[in-house]
């Protein structure tokens, strides 16, 4: 398995621990950065890892900012990504279950590493339970298949 992470300068931490964690549990990991905490712009490594899980250079994507939200927004920019913002271990197993995530992400100032951790292991473990959930998935996907945005 190969996972793609990057955060900005608000959840640099956050992603230097999960990148540490996913390499001692044996999982290859890119890391698309930043590498430091300079400011920088989050939607530039939220489009990166998302464009690598979407062409299949990394199976799943981690993302970091100070509340998730702004780089979920970037990631989802990308067509075949379905980012998700976890704040718990529950929402991180719900987003896999039922839209089947394939980004994770976290935000530093509100998520912290013992959370995070949990709910990213969970979310590693945890299927698209497919189901009633498939179609609901195969509109998204549908609609943005369609869409010319």
């Amino acid at each position: 398995m190969r996972i793609g992470v990057g955060s900005d300068h608000a959840g640099f931490d956050l992603k230097t621990e999960i990148r540490r964690h996913l390499e001692k549990r044996g999982i290859e990991v890119m890391d698309f950065g930043t590498m430091t905490r300079d400011s920088v712009d989050y939607p530039d490594y939220g489009f990166e890892v998302a464009k690598a899980v979407a062409r299949g250079a990394c199976d799943y994507g981690v993302l970091v900012c100070s509340t998730g939200i702004g780089i979920s927004i970037a990631a989802n920019k990308v067509k075949g990504v379905r980012a998700a913002v976890a704040y718990n271990v529950d929402v991180a197993v719900q987003s896999r279950a039922h839209v089947d995530a394939n980004v994770l992400v976290f935000g530093q100032k509100f998520v912290g590493p013992e959370t995070a951790l949990a709910a990213l292991d969970r979310w590693l473990e945890t299927p698209f339970e497919g189901g009633r959930h498939e179609k609901r998935l195969k509109k998204i996907i549908d609609y943005e298949a369609a869409s010319q945005a």
